[in-house]
């Protein structure tokens, strides 16, 4: 009795410290929106907005593994405009993995060449990037090592990737790096750091101001390890992933320890599941960590976009809409998670489609050829728009129509129909929390094909 009235003294004096250290640091951050802010910069143990100054904080879901069908299908631009104006998600993180079935590195039992594993895995990325810059939306790049324990078995692999990569999107101020997962199997920092030294100035080259994020040793866990001896670059960031039902007050304490030395950290994983991804939740013990999390400014990427069959999955088992998902079909995490990011991201759901006004018409709207099926878009920028909706169609009532979702006034559409006319147009748009206002269509272009 004396020992179970003394661990409950001990338990309570801990949870008050806890909350005297949030109360204590508490950071003044609002949730991103890439339109608004533009490139990030570290910003003491968070990030920052280029544009403004101001302290921002990126709540985000992770995909599952594009490597597998439980991923891959929600990497779209409906997916990630059901998540920013339904749900508050402003990031994505891209997770390809470099081993297992279809690893980027070792494909396994993949009966494609790992060429073609490269080549499918890269553009599934190129639809993420495109699908979260439409959406203003951040994206993280993720070289997803697990299996492979130590980064540096694949080294020669990742600088390659990460040079082609850190090239072609080194123009979008949104897309962050993630170089190495979870090392894990008794990789050590000084192995991690080694790795890092290498693959870091590849990215540099090609995008010098780019945050890169670097995975810690046990499983991206031992942040106050990487704090005692962080790598001497600029806009790098340490790793730290916990699952709520395994990891509690001494992994908190290993975060608070890393917060103190001023190491930029961001949770680019976390779920309310024990560590397999699989089990009960612990919703009491999450909440404790976005609390801390959002109390110093510290980013937060859920785990997973996924119907996957377990309980960590943010969308049911079994579940088959792609996006536009409704509460029902959630997973019991998918509930908790977004309502948390409504409320912490300052929406309540309750804004009505009266508290936005009408974006003004679209005027201006031009087509050219661009060799290879597609044509460029262009039209007049709407002032005060959150973004337009570009509609398009091989028929001139538009049956069967796709649309585009954009934040600027300069799109190119492409894998159109050879030898089809194609019909364009354009409508803006306003957004305020979860609520999209259209205004009226512009007038109807076409033209055709070669």
């Amino acid at each position: 009795m004396e020992k179970s009235f003394k661990r409950i003294l001990c338990q309570l004096a801990v949870a008050l410290c806890a909350v005297a250290f949030i109360g204590l640091t508490g950071i003044k951050a609002h949730a991103a929106d890439y339109a608004n802010d533009g490139a990030l910069k570290v910003s003491g143990v968070g990030l920052a907005s280029t544009k403004t100054g101001q302290k921002v904080i990126l709540r985000g879901v992770s995909t599952h593994g594009i490597n597998w069908d439980v991923a891959y299908p929600y990497i779209s631009t409906e997916a990630y405009a059901t998540l920013k104006n339904n749900y508050n998600v402003d990031a994505i993180r891209l997770a390809m993995y470099t081993t297992e079935y279809f690893g980027y590195c070792d494909k396994a039992g993949a009966g494609e060449s790992q060429s073609e594993v490269q080549r499918v895995l890269k553009e599934r990325i190129d639809t993420g990037v495109k699908a979260a810059t439409a959406n203003n939306m951040y994206v993280i790049i993720d070289w997803h090592i697990l299996n492979d324990q130590n980064p540096n078995k694949y080294k020669s692999q990742a600088k390659k990737f990460f040079d082609e990569i850190s090239k072609k999107y080194a123009g979008y101020d949104n897309v962050l790096y993630e170089i190495c997962n979870e090392p894990n199997g008794g990789t050590s920092w000084s192995d991690i750091t080694k790795y890092a030294k290498e693959i870091i100035p590849v990215i540099r080259a090609n995008s010098p101001n780019s945050i890169i994020i670097v995975g810690t040793p046990t499983w991206s866990q031992d942040v106050d390890v990487a704090a005692d001896n962080p790598l001497p670059y600029d806009n790098v960031m340490y790793t730290l992933h916990f699952y709520s039902a395994t990891h509690k007050d001494s992994y908190r304490d290993k975060l608070k320890k890393a917060i103190d030395k001023g190491l930029p950290i961001m949770v680019t994983e976390y779920g309310l599941s024990p560590a397999s991804g699989d089990g009960n939740l612990d919703k009491a013990e999450a909440k404790k960590w976005l609390d801390m999390l959002d109390a110093n400014g510290i980013s937060y990427f859920a785990w997973s976009l996924s119907n996957k069959s377990e309980t960590s999955a943010l969308l049911k088992s079994g579940t088959s809409k792609k996006s536009g998902w409704s509460t029902s079909d959630l997973s019991e995490a998918g509930k908790w998670v977004f309502a948390q990011y409504k409320s912490r991201s300052g929406s309540t759901g309750s804004q009505t489609d009266s508290d936005l006004t009408m974006p003004v018409k679209v005027k201006g709207l031009k087509l050219k050829k661009i060799k290879g099926k597609k044509i460029k878009v262009t039209f007049d920028a709407v002032e005060g728009a959150s973004g337009y909706q570009i509609r398009y169609s091989d028929n001139k009532n538009f049956k069967k129509a796709k649309n585009v979702t954009s934040f600027t006034n300069k799109v190119t559409l492409k894998k159109l129909k050879k030898k089809k006319s194609c019909y364009v147009k354009v409508r803006a748009y306003k957004t305020s929390g979860n609520v999209r206002k259209y205004g009226k269509y512009s007038g109807v272009k076409v033209i055709k094909i070669k």
